[in-house]
């Protein structure tokens, strides 16, 4: 249902106050008070409100002082001005509307715009409409006169019409999209060379791309500058020697671009290995004082230079020399004292320039105490969505690419990275959470790897998240600086569709030979990927680099990057490339012929799969193939690439899609990691839309071995959650999340209670990890999208989440409400992620609109929350007692005993309530929130709350903790 936006001119006479008073609205949503709710102030004596999910209402504006309008009606959008309704600002002046639309080939050459509901309004028209006027290239444009604003069909008077359509502004209609330009102008050229100039050791074949598929490109290898004159550019050019390459291109419309210039150095001697450095002592933990050294292997005979910094610092060719010489037999240098937790990284840099960074963390001293990880709470962030701070390392996956009008590819998936979350982890302290869970940050493949569930290499942090001077390293140890903590999310259950790099191999073919059917090999021309959909970053347009791989593909690995040398299929003897040749062999795979001792061989999931046994051995999807996890080989690689991380200062661990690995297998995982760190904190995500109790009660549809619950326990009954005890592993609260789309989305609680009631079921619940949405699920539209319900409710859903059992955990944009009512994922074929909720944050953390989200009152709420959380201990360990849950509000009591902390809990949604509770200790309290003190001496506490606000009475509290804000006062 989409809101109502409501805009009011106030009367010169009327008090600068301007209030919305409505009723009977559709669907029907809650009352209002006179005089109504305060509208908000747009400049030039303009008021605006919105009414979420309501459609039509019955209005009457008021200034509370006496002056108010008559009774009004308003379905739609509309702004009122001098005693009458508009559909658009009356004040603004009108920009004629314009459109233009390309007719498809099929239609008539006659084409007709129909058009209505235009702004202003005028007169109407009949089918088939008005003629257009035929522009040439089969465009057509129609100019409204006095109109800048209208429903539109384009239609050739027969049957063939579009969908009903809308435009406000002058645009492009063109294949089922709205353009703000031409998106048939050719661009000016653009040229790039594949391979890059650079060094080689041989000869190589060079193909040059435009950015406009039908560019005309001029080249000279002499170093002179191209023009029109010079050689046209048809195939390859073979460059033998050293040459200087110069490139200009020509579009369609004889614009010329800017010359560019590839410098190609054909040296047989080339040194492109890099040097190694190990160190006698590993990174890790220590006690005592320790005194590494390391050794630098170089494989030539030139001398190489190590650099080094232990005071975390990047190193630099001005930092102090560790050791220099040749290391072509091994170069060890001196013993480093360590006495203290110390980073200690180098620079190395051999004869010819090859250069390598590495790092070596050493905790040294008492074993710092991990902590009750109760105490935190938590900011989820999709590590490349959130901030850019290193636009070089950015890449476009080649699925889902977002083309502006100019057909120029935005928006690259991998784009934020650890230098921009570097950067802004003063913003995520400031908002108050004392840990951020990021997305996996290994090595992954897949056509669209950027969230990071495609792992290809667990013991390699993925290069597009790291810059020289912001390793993973680097993140960690800038967040602990802060008092930060780091939750690394981790996949047990499958790999990417390549294998895992260096121990299993997956049957495909190289990407870059695949032709999609009616094109032609060096003919695809999307965005970044010219030529092929190979890696576009990499020399040789391969991004299947797998050392297992069988000797036919690995010759393929690095050489013939255009994709043109003829290869053989091994399976079926078919040459590539060839047009529409079966996409299976290139992104698919053959589930009967997998490895066995690294993959189940049950199939692909289907129907019915989801809620039984076999979600636990068959393959979610094409590209997350379901590794064989009792399988020693498999349990060894994954748990040893773990604890890596865990020695880097990993903080906790998240575990992804837990219902598809077996519980007590799950669990040989986590706990091979809690012994590497006792006091790990582990949770997991264990999804379900529902109660999630499986055998127990009778509401669920699937069997409790399936279910979170299951997981957090060590018994083996189904039917009796007590016949073990805690499992020591914690998950996602779903059950609680499930619930939301029919209450904190519709201004209500009602139903929490009796999840609440059920926290026996757990291992523990006061460490289930609580919260609105994420990455997958919202509260909305069948939990697919984005909260969308109004400020005040998502106002009383976190002060739900943060004074309930459970730590609360938001989602990046939570804060300021970004990507309202969303998707939070890739729902239609064509969608791009600036559509979603995965859309990019950056924008709002500059310099320049940073400000603005900080004063956003979600943000300023939440803020207080966290406040207010960390300093009462009852609210981040305290067991629950006497819930007592009526829809519009809940109370509660949490008592942590051996921190002595105490408080009664009054939530409320929607209106202004007086809570009660009984049987409450006596003593003195103080409202966390209000500073307001009641002494209680009959067990009984009775408080007034306002409309989705808190009373946080803490006993013997020290009263107002923060200031009031919004929601909290």
């Amino acid at each position: 249902m989409a809101d109502l936006l409501i805009y009011f001119k106030r009367p010169s006479s009327w008090e600068p106050s301007i209030n919305l008073y409505y009723w009977d609205t559709s669907p029907s949503s809650n009352s209002v008070s006179w005089p109504g709710v305060s509208m908000t102030a747009d400049g030039d004596d303009w008021y605006s409100y919105r009414l979420s999910g309501v459609d039509k209402a019955s209005l009457i504006f008021n200034d509370g002082q006496g002056k108010q309008t008559r009774d009004l009606q308003r379905e739609g959008n509309g702004w009122y001005f001098n005693n009458q309704w508009y559909g658009r600002n009356p004040e603004t002046a009108i920009t004629p509307l314009v459109v233009h639309f390309k007719r498809p080939t099929s239609w008539q050459k006659t084409i007709y715009i129909y058009y209505w509901n235009t702004s202003p309004s005028s007169n109407s028209v009949s089918w088939p409409g008005v003629s257009m006027t035929a522009d040439g290239n089969d465009w057509y444009s129609y100019r409204f006169s006095e109109v800048d604003t209208a429903n539109i069909i384009f239609n050739d008077g027969t049957w063939r019409q579009t969908d009903n359509l809308s435009r406000n502004r002058e645009g492009w209609f063109f294949k089922d999209n709205w353009y703000d330009q031409n998106p048939q102008r050719p661009a000016i050229p653009v040229i790039t060379a594949m391979p890059k100039g650079a060094i080689y050791q041989e000869s190589q074949r060079v193909t040059l791309s435009s950015n406009n598929e039908d560019d005309a490109i001029y080249y000279t290898t002499d170093g002179t500058a191209p023009s029109v004159q010079s050689n046209l550019y048809q195939q390859p050019i073979l460059i033998e020697t050293s040459t200087t390459l110069r490139c200009i291109g020509r579009n369609a419309l004889g614009e010329m671009g800017a010359i560019f210039e590839f410098i190609y150095t054909i040296d047989p001697n080339a040194d492109f290995r890099k040097p190694t450095i190990t160190a006698s002592q590993n990174s890790g933990n220590y006690q005592e004082a320790i005194t590494p050294r390391f050794t630098i292997t170089d494989p030539r005979e030139t001398p190489i230079i190590a650099y080094y910094t232990n005071d975390g610092t990047a190193p630099t060719t001005n930092s102090n020399i560790y050791v220099q010489g040749k290391a072509i037999n091994g170069l060890t240098g001196p013993k480093i004292r360590l006495d203290k937790t110390t980073n200690v990284r180098f620079l190395i840099i051999d004869g010819a320039g090859n250069e390598t960074y590495a790092d070596f963390y050493y905790n040294v001293g008492d074993k710092v105490e991990e902590g009750d990880f109760r105490a935190e709470t938590i900011y989820f962030l999709i590590t490349t969505r959130f901030y850019d701070g290193d636009p070089s390392n950015n890449f476009f996956c080649r699925d889902r690419i977002k083309f502006n009008a100019a057909g120029e590819a935005e928006d690259p998936h991998w784009r934020g990275d650890f230098k921009g979350l570097i950067q802004k982890l003063d913003y995520i302290k400031d908002l108050g959470f004392t840990a951020i869970w990021i997305t996996p940050p290994i090595e992954n493949r897949s056509g669209l790897d950027y969230h990071g569930y495609h792992g290809y290499d667990w013991t390699k942090i993925d290069p597009r998240l790291e810059s020289p001077d912001a390793t993973y390293q680097d993140l960690i140890n800038e967040a602990h600086a802060r008092g930060i903590k780091i939750i690394q999310d981790v996949v047990v259950n499958h790999s990417c569709q390549y294998g895992i790099r260096g121990k299993v191999w997956i049957d495909h073919l190289p990407i870059k030979y695949f032709v999609p059917q009616g094109s032609q090999q060096g003919q695809v021309n999307y965005g970044p990927y010219q030529g092929n959909l190979g890696n576009y970053k990499n020399e040789f347009r391969e991004d299947n680099d797998n050392p297992v791989a069988p000797d036919w593909f690995k010759e393929r690995q690095t050489s013939d990057p255009e994709g043109v040398v003829p290869l053989v299929d091994p399976l079926t003897g078919e040459t590539v490339p060839k047009e529409g040749y079966n996409p299976n062999r290139f992104f698919g795979i053959d589930a009967n012929n997998l490895d066995p001792e690294w993959y189940h061989q049950d199939g692909f999931m289907a129907g019915g799969d989801w809620e039984n046994v076999s979600i636990q051995t068959k393959h979610l999807a094409g590209d997350t193939i379901d590794l064989a996890t009792r399988r020693d080989n498999v349990k060894d690689y994954l748990i040893n690439a773990i604890c890596r991380y865990l020695d880097m200062g990993v903080d906790a661990l998240r575990i992804d899609t837990v219902k598809h690995v077996e519980r007590n297998n799950l669990l040989e995982y986590i706990n091979a990691w809690k012994t590497h760190k006792p006091g790990l904190f582990v949770f997991g995500e264990n999804l379900v839309k529902g109660t999630g109790w499986g055998d127990l009660f009778g509401d669920d549809n699937a069997p409790s071995f399936l279910r979170p619950w299951w997981y957090t326990r060590l018994g083996d009954d189904p039917k009796d959650p007590k016949s073990g005890g805690d499992s020591g592993f914690s998950v996602l609260d779903f059950s609680l999340f499930s619930t939301f789309r029919d209450n904190v989305s519709r201004g209500s609680f009602s139903g929490i209670g009796a999840i609440l009631a059920n926290d026996w079921v757990y291992g523990d619940a006061t460490t289930l990890v609580t919260f609105l949405q994420n990455h997958d699920v919202g509260p909305d539209n069948d939990f697919r999208f984005r909260f969308q319900g109004n400020t005040e409710w998502a106002a009383a859903a976190y002060n739900l989440l943060w004074t309930i059992r459970g730590i609360p955990c938001l989602y990046f944009g939570e804060e300021i409400e970004f990507m309202k009512g969303k998707p939070q994922d890739i729902i239609g074929n064509d969608d791009t992620l600036d559509e979603t909720g995965r859309a990019y944050y950056g924008p709002h953390l500059e310099e320049d609109t940073i400000q603005t989200t900080q004063s956003h009152p979600l943000y300023q709420h939440i803020k207080r929350l966290n406040l207010i959380r960390r300093r009462i201990p009852a609210l981040q360990k305290g067991a629950m007692s006497q819930v007592n849950e009526w829809g519009s509000g809940i109370s509660f009591i949490r008592e942590d005993q051996p921190s002595n902390s105490y408080v009664a809990v009054g939530l409320t949604i929607g209106s202004e309530q007086q809570i009660t509770l009984n049987n409450v200790k006596n003593g003195s309290y103080a409202d966390a929130v209000t500073d307001n003190k009641i002494d209680v001496n009959n067990n009984t506490l009775s408080f007034l709350v306002k409309a989705n606000s808190a009373g946080i009475y803490v006993l013997n509290g020290e009263g107002k903790i923060g200031e009031n804000g919004s929601y909290l006062t």
